[in-house]
């Protein structure tokens, strides 16, 4: 069972707020567990602050002022403000890209002729020019302090708030490298015997001159931030999609019905506003009257437009294509389903799993260690009488070689792409302890009406006495169960009013709560009912309508028997629609070693049928409401990981029970707060699929920290025993970030379309899910 964290001690969910900080000035995971631990500090503060989306997520109590959280802030050497809920970020996301642009095209332009240069004059000492070492220090100059400005800026500040960071390894290595490069060009200038300056700078080796190293690191780190700006910015993509996805205005009724156009912000809860061809739905509502098609790509990615009519619930950001409808605005703001989405995207990428907080730890106290060990690596060569180049070759490796920035990259680079792959996908995953959870499950528990079927009952046949009319019973049937909200008693009604017209007035009507219904209809006693309900009121059925009855029970079809006047007439066969993708999705679960349970509380035929249709392993058969959570604990106590798929109000606490849960978007709101899994499409191919980019993606960060770990592990005793060159060192040090980048990003590509299995369906309002069927 998963446990729910708790908030700072001796603090109230009521006395608690939630606020949200863009924190600027953060350029690696060290930076982001600074800020966090300067917040965290706070009395009644819990703060998580996520590097890879420049955001701190701050639950704090009423006490404490944000002024105070923004102070915080700055003290620890960042920039702050407060993003205020559901606004879109109005800042440039290529902005960053373009800064480092810039600066990393000068690095080249000096660079790649300096380094070209020196390695000339390195090999081919005949081409030494007079004044070869100004033109390499007139090449670099530019390079290490205007291209690598935002690493010595940041160092300067980490520095002056008695900090590391990162970029304080990387503004070290470039400084050291150029300063050692100066110090030899006069060195030699001023020690030379032969009255020559020129003849003493030709004699030095030119490997001692390390102006290429420097420029080397300037140029990887640069196209290194810059790669990772840009990977960033794209995994974000469906974030400022879902964000880009909202009406900015909307034409709303007054009470003489006028029309009136009034920004977004102004619609309040059940304002009446009007939808017309091609706009898109402004919030959340209720469709009061009219009819239109309704293009929900933009929010489940499904290609087939749905009908909404009468009595329909719409979702905001989705675009009606033909028709004109009046909307009653049932949410707006922050509780619309669009910008509950759009939190729960960026919460699971603020969320961080329990290996990556360890690295965040790590790369706190890592800067200050790598400075020791580069100091005590230069003492030891020195110590040991070694020259003077080589013992500053090797401090100087240990510095570049030694920056972890990929350990900070490797969790929320992962959680970008595979949160804005899961949207486009109608996946959204709440937080990292979903993909921990979804790597041992082993047993998926479905719910059947409303996650397997579609919730909606439909007559398929009729049989009745050799002296009954067919059509009359079917009158009076409707006409009992047009006054029932029951899903049975909608089915009979529904066939009622198509094949018959309107239904006929009932007097004196009943309703038996999970049996039937009983009324006058015509003048005439019909009661409508399980067989058990005739039988009780001494209308049982006669052989032929039992045998009947049975025989269709044993097909796993719901049977609701009539009498009329105290006499047995019918019975009808209902069947919950089971949607076409169930049995793919069944499939597909069992091709990735899982094992299905159908929970119902149908009975045990019924629900047997269901799962030989689809081709579920086991059943959970007459299952109440409050005992689905007991069930899943029950298969838990057996030693098996459980997923649970649902979407009533009863499913909510086995949702919340079980190691995952999956919540059918188009359920309640209860079950969506209870699931750890959204799933938006009304396709259950996603089942499968949000298991398997759960899977994927808890690989996918794995192995970018395995691969950080043991990169640094491996390269710094190369670097200590001068084994590494810095130029080497530079190179691999951004590869090593690079390629966490691009394996986290192979996570865009996860999986594939899945092609249109399903009819359009009308999008359903939130109700309990029905009591089990007479």
């Amino acid at each position: 069972m998963r446990m729910t964290s708790m908030s700072p001690p001796e603090q109230s969910r009521s006395e608690m707020r939630s606020v949200e900080l863009a924190v600027a000035g953060m350029t690696c995971a060290s930076c982001a567990t600074r800020v966090q631990r300067k917040l965290n500090k706070l009395d009644g503060v819990s703060a998580s602050v996520n590097y890879a989306t420049e955001k701190a997520t701050i639950e704090t109590s009423n006490e404490v002022p944000v002024e105070r959280l923004l102070k915080q802030v700055e003290t620890a050497g960042y920039q702050a403000e407060v993003v205020e809920p559901d606004t879109p970020d109005e800042a440039d996301p290529q902005e960053r890209v373009r800064y480092l642009w810039r600066r990393l095209m000068v690095a080249l332009l000096c660079g790649v002729p300096l380094t070209n240069l020196s390695i000339t004059l390195a090999l081919v000492p005949s081409l030494r020019f007079p004044g070869w070492p100004w033109m390499l220090l007139a090449l670099t100059l530019p390079v290490v302090t205007w291209s690598a400005w935002p690493f010595h800026r940041q160092a300067l500040l980490h520095a002056r708030h008695g900090a590391t960071s990162m970029d304080t390894l990387v503004s070290l290595g470039i400084t050291a490298a150029a300063c050692w490069s100066v110090y030899t060009i006069f060195a030699y200038r001023h020690t030379s015997t032969a009255g020559n300056d020129l003849v003493g700078l030709l004699l030095q080796p030119a490997g001692s001159v390390y102006l290429d190293v420097a420029a080397a690191v300037t140029i990887f780190m640069l196209a290194g931030r810059m790669l990772e700006a840009k990977a960033k910015h794209r995994a974000g993509g469906a974030l400022r999609a879902l964000a880009s996805l909202g009406a900015k205005d909307v034409t709303v009724l007054d009470e003489h019905g006028h029309e009136h156009r009034i920004p977004i912000g102004d619609l309040r809860l059940d304002d009446h506003f009007v939808v017309r061809p091609g706009e898109t739905i402004a919030t959340d509502g209720d469709v009061l009257h009219g009819h239109c098609t309704v293009d929900t790509s933009t929010m489940t990615g499904e290609s087939v437009p749905v009908e909404a009519s009468t009595g329909d619930s719409v979702v905001g950001g989705t675009i009606a294509t033909s028709g004109r409808i009046v909307v009653c605005a049932t949410r707006v703001g922050a509780d619309t389903q669009l910008a509950q989405l759009r939190r729960l995207v960026e919460q699971a990428q603020t969320d961080k799993a329990r290996v990556q907080r360890l690295a965040d730890r790590i790369s706190g106290w890592f800067v200050p260690a790598v400075c020791l060990l580069a100091t005590l690596t230069f003492l030891s060569w020195w110590l040991l009488e070694a020259p003077l180049e080589q013992t500053f070759s090797a401090a100087l490796t240990v510095l570049i070689i030694a920056c972890p920035c990929a350990l900070g990259l490797a969790t929320p680079t992962a959680l970008l792409a595979a949160t804005g792959r899961g949207a486009q996908l109608g996946i959204f995953i709440k937080g990292h302890q979903a993909l921990e959870s979804a790597r041992a499950i082993d047993t998926v528990v479905l719910d059947k009406t409303g996650t397997l079927t579609t919730g909606r009952m439909a007559v398929v046949d009729l049989h009745t006495t050799a002296d009954t009319d067919a059509a009359t019973l079917l009158h009076q049937a409707g006409a009992v169960e047009d006054a029932c909200e029951h899903v049975v008693a909608h089915a009979i009604s529904a066939l009622a009013r198509q094949e018959l017209g309107p239904p006929a007035a009932v007097e004196d009507f009943t309703s038996l709560s999970g049996l039937g219904a009983g009324g006058t209809v015509d003048g005439h006693a019909v009661l409508v009912g399980s067989a058990r309900l005739l039988r009780e009121r001494g209308s049982a059925l006669p052989p032929e309508l039992d045998t009947q009855r049975a025989d269709w029970e044993r097909q796993g079809r719901t049977t609701v028997a009539v009498a009329v006047d105290g006499q047995a007439r019918g019975v009808f066969a209902l069947t919950d629609t089971v949607k076409p993708s169930a049995t793919p999705m069944v499939a597909a679960l069992h091709r990735l070693g899982l094992r299905t349970v159908l929970l119902s509380g149908d009975n045990a035929a019924t629900a047997r049928a269901v799962a030989d249709t689809v081709g579920i392993d086991e059943t959970r058969a007459e299952v109440l409401p409050a005992d689905k959570s007991t069930t899943i604990a029950a298969l838990q106590a057996q030693g098996r990981t459980v997923a649970m798929v649902g979407d009533g109000i009863n499913d909510a606490p086995a949702l919340a029970r079980a190691d995952l849960g999956l919540a059918v978007i188009s359920g309640t709101d209860v079950a969506l707060d209870a699931a750890d899994v959204l799933l938006v499409r009304d396709r259950l191919d996603v089942v499968p699929h949000a298991i398997t980019l759960a899977r994927s993606t808890l690989r996918t960060i794995r192995s970018n920290l395995a691969w950080a770990f043991g990169y640094n592990l491996a390269a710094l005793p190369l670097a200590v025993f001068g084994l590494l060159n810095p130029l080497i060192a530079a190179a691999a040090m951004a590869l090593s970030s690079l390629f966490v980048v691009t394996n986290s990003l192979r996570l865009r590509k996860f999986g594939t379309e899945p092609s249109p299995t399903e009819e359009p369906t009308r999008p359903r309002r939130n109700r309990p899910e029905s009591t089990p069927q007479p």
